[in-house]
């Protein structure tokens, strides 16, 4: 059988069974000699790219009422339409400026957010401009909502862009049933995004270029460390050192500077962040939580403990992935489970720090069927979450403590699902399918079957682990 060409792209309604089912409205599955589709992956990027709007409308629609009436508590609760985003701009001063964040001093900003981060939010505070604070704080939500959904076309992009013969996997970023329920509740979208274009860079064989944005990733959110450790493990296996140090190196570099920099000026900014994890105890999604929830909880010295153990937990269980698979796994799939691990032992599980799961998720490769039983169990934890904050002002109209811990093990079992899911499929690599779904050589090469491989691809593996 002849090798695939690399310019065709694959049709999920071919494989998927929730993509052939969702495809009858709009005219039933691509037939199976239809061995092109559209205009090649950039049209289907693009088109993804503007699909977007659908859940970041439906976002939006989901803060109307917080939008209208101000986001107060416990109001904003019971209408499950709280945000990070405009109580930080009220509470931490980020109409100051970004000549004062970054100088610091008596009446700066002080954001709890990682440097990056803080200044972003800072910058967009300084557009704000004057009124009450209520009116404020509307314009300065909507000014992150124009930006948290251009992010979020751009993610979509650089996901569908890093798997060209399969960029309808970027459908599982612009439909994303757990960006419509996160995407404007914090700040995350940015270093989600800057991480999917390190991947893009990643794949396209650009080491430093790499680096150089997981570097601003990691100074947006910690995460990216572990993506990392992902590509450095894809290296290991691979016997191809060289690459992966070029990207730490510059990561390392960016990192470094930011925080120097801002260290220099304003040291709060820059370490506010990470002193604040430091003696935080227990929060919201996090199974640490439900000693509390059943009237014992745990100091936070313990809990720091716990959090350290599981990234050590993350760091081990993705270098057994990596080097003991039959076949060496993709960088997204070593990532999707190392992030998961620290997110389900961390001092908090957010409801927002699902998206960070969502562009692993597509560049994976799940099955719809597997990422829409995740986002319902996401779902009902974030109706969950609310109704029992809620109750901490109104007890006989809330959610009892028993009932919340259901729905946190019913959370925790998506993400396990997630996480089983990708080991299966990471253990059990396939070579690639082509258009009609027959099984064939890998377009790179009968040794490597991961798009996301970059300066890896046809490398021989040089490591491997064996258990006997």
């Amino acid at each position: 059988m002849p090798a695939p060409r690399p310019d065709l792209v694959t049709a999920p309604s071919r494989q998927d069974p929730v993509a052939r089912s969702a495809s009858e409205v709009l005219g039933g599955p691509t037939g199976r000699y239809a061995v092109r589709l559209g205009r090649g992956w950039r049209w289907y990027a693009a088109v993804l790219a503007a699909v977007c709007v659908v859940p970041a409308g439906l976002n939006i629609l989901l803060q109307s009422h917080c939008i209208d009436s101000g986001w107060s508590t416990p109001d904003q609760f019971w209408h499950a339409c709280f945000s990070d985003v405009p109580a930080t701009y009220r509470d931490a001063g980020l109409g100051e400026g970004v000549l004062s964040f970054v100088t610091g001093g008596f009446g700066a900003p002080h954001p709890t957010q990682p440097p990056l981060t803080g200044f972003v939010m800072t910058l967009l505070g300084s557009l704000v401009p004057s009124g009450s604070i209520e009116d404020r704080m509307r314009f300065y939500f909507a000014l992150w909502a124009v930006l948290g959904a251009v992010l979020l076309a751009l993610t979509t992009w650089w996901t569908a862009a890093s798997v060209r013969r399969f960029p309808l996997r970027a459908a599982l970023v612009a439909l994303s049933p757990v960006v419509a329920l996160t995407l404007t509740i914090s700040a995350d979208i940015l270093g989600v995004a800057l991480t999917a274009a390190a991947l893009y860079a990643w794949s396209r064989e650009k080491p430093v270029l790499t680096g150089v944005l997981l570097g601003l990733a990691i100074s947006a959110r910690t995460y990216p460390v572990l993506v990392v450790v992902a590509l450095l493990l894809v290296s290991l296996r691979a016997g191809r050192l060289v690459p992966w140090a070029r990207c730490a190196g510059s990561a390392a570099a960016v990192f470094g500077v930011i925080l120097l920099v801002l260290g220099l000026s304003n040291s709060d900014a820059a370490f506010a962040a990470y002193r604040g994890w430091l003696s935080a105890g227990a929060g919201f999604g996090s199974p640490w939580l439900l000693p509390l929830l059943a009237g014992s909880p745990l100091s936070s010295g313990l809990v720091t403990g716990l959090a350290i153990v599981g990234w050590v937990a993350a760091l081990a269980t993705g270098a057994v992935l990596a080097l003991s698979s039959p076949r060496r796994p993709g960088v997204a799939e070593v990532s999707l489970v190392m992030v998961a691990i620290v997110l389900l032992t961390g001092k908090s599980m957010t409801v927002q720090s699902a998206i960070w799961l969502v562009p692993f998720v597509a560049l994976v490769g799940l099955a719809w069927a597997d990422a829409l039983i995740w986002s319902a169990a996401e779902a009902l934890h974030f109706e969950a979450v609310w109704l029992y904050l809620a109750g901490t002002s109104q007890p006989s109209r809330g959610l009892p403590a028993s009932w919340y811990a259901v729905f946190l093990f019913i959370r925790i079992f998506g993400l396990l699902w997630l996480v089983g899911r990708t080991w299966q499929l990471a253990r059990g690599r396939p070579a690639v399918l082509d258009p009609d779904g027959a099984v064939v050589e890998s377009v790179w090469g009968e040794d490597e079957s991961d798009e996301l491989a970059g300066s890896l691809r046809g490398a021989s593996d040089q490591l491997i682990v064996r258990f006997s």
